[in-house]
């Protein structure tokens, strides 16, 4: 491995990849991105449900998902890969006053930024997703311009453009130690050796907060496991699918070709990293999903393709990203709390110009810095 570089990045990711390719594509190519597996995009990237949407709460996380859908759409001419987008929506299903105020204020936020969200009745709904139980909903929002990408292809699509022009990638270089004096890194002791640089860009994903852990620093994010659950081919939702939510309960559904793949969070259990599928969870899974979509009861779930990943997530779901303070030489781009693969593109963009103009500039990144935590975070209230 090289003894030295200007860059190092910790983490062969979606975000890894995405701020290697930017700052390649400014010049910097003295990269050296560190991989801990046998290849790349084998973290979180790989085990993605690929959601990508502008249905936020806060205006930041609007912008930077308006930023990355626009940059998918041109991901071929932009980058020369494919990034799988289909755009086939996102549909959140209410049911209850307090969410239902609190969707309505967001979409109207959304629709001031240009997003295409609207409001439904819920007689509206069995037009967009047919047989939803809908007698007790308020209403829904739905956007067509949300929908899902392909997360390996665009990661690889980032290394691949990031090696052409100079980016090295080191794979099995799990980071074991980082020692830095006066504020400065000095060098990082890895699987593959040692090697020295001027700046670490923490893109670990489920292991952020480990690794920056490593450099005497507190980060707080933590792994969380998420369940994917996918049925055998099936015909009850003809054509395509927006990702449906049901609020209430936090069960998610949309296709996967002629399959059905869904999920629903344990917030019951407890962090830790952990990709064996939760087979005890799937009766309240399916009780969730039966209560809004009765016809699942007539599909057979595919086990062996079911899978699970992590979330990497921090305590008010929004990412932590710039210098931290402690240690200026140490930047952080992790955190995304299920929201990373929509949010690469700004991510790499972003940090491009904190490491190469001084301070993050095209979007205001002062609100995700990890300075928040002393002075009171903001928050993300549309999580899945």
């Amino acid at each position: 491995m090289r003894s030295s570089a200007t860059v190092v990045i910790i983490g062969a990711g979606v975000m890894g990849a995405s701020v290697a390719c930017h700052l390649a594509l400014r010049g910097c190519t003295d990269v050296v991105v560190l991989e801990q597996f046998e290849s790349e995009v084998q973290g979180s990237t790989a085990r993605s449900a690929a959601g990508v949407r502008h249905q936020f709460s806060h205006e930041l996380n609007v912008r930077l998902s308006q930023y990355g859908i626009a940059r998918y759409k041109n991901f071929q001419g932009e980058i020369g890969a494919d990034s799988g987008l289909h755009q086939v929506g996102y549909l959140f299903l209410i049911n209850d006053e307090a969410n239902w105020n609190g969707y309505r204020e967001a979409t109207r936020m959304q629709q001031a930024l240009g997003v295409r969200t609207r409001l439904l009745a819920p007689a509206e709904i069995d037009a967009i997703v047919p047989d939803v139980v809908h007698a007790d909903l308020i209403g829904a929002t739905y956007n067509p311009d949300d929908g899902f990408c392909d997360p390996h292809s665009v990661a690889m699509g980032y290394l691949a453009r990031a090696r052409a022009l100079g980016v090295t990638v080191e794979r099995n270089a799990q980071v074991r130690g980082i020692t830095h004096q006066s504020g400065r890194i000095v060098s990082l002791d890895t699987a593959q050796g040692s090697i020295s640089c001027d700046t670490v860009v923490n893109c670990a994903g489920s292991w952020a907060g480990a690794v920056a852990a490593l450099a005497g620093l507190e980060v707080p994010i933590l792994p969380y496991r998420r369940n994917v659950y996918v049925t055998q081919p099936t015909s009850i939702i003809p054509g395509q699918m927006p990702l449906t939510i049901d609020v209430g309960t936090g069960f998610w559904m949309r296709k996967e070709h002629d399959s059905l793949i869904m999920g629903l969070s344990n917030p019951t259990e407890p962090a830790g990293y952990n990709i064996a599928v939760d087979w005890a969870w799937l009766d309240t899974v399916l009780d969730a999903g039966f209560a809004r979509f009765p016809r699942l009861g007539d599909v057979t779930l595919a086990e062996k393709q079911c899978w699970a990943g992590c979330y990497e997530i921090t305590p008010d779901h929004m990412p932590i990203l710039g210098r931290h303070p402690e240690l200026p030489s140490f930047i952080n781009a992790a955190g995304f709390s299920g929201h990373g693969i929509m949010h690469a593109p700004a991510t790499g963009l972003l940090m491009a110009e904190e490491i190469l103009d001084g301070h993050a500039h095209s979007f205001d990144i002062d609100p995700l810095r990890i300075e928040r935590y002393r002075s009171g975070s903001i928050f993300e209230r549309n999580i899945i």
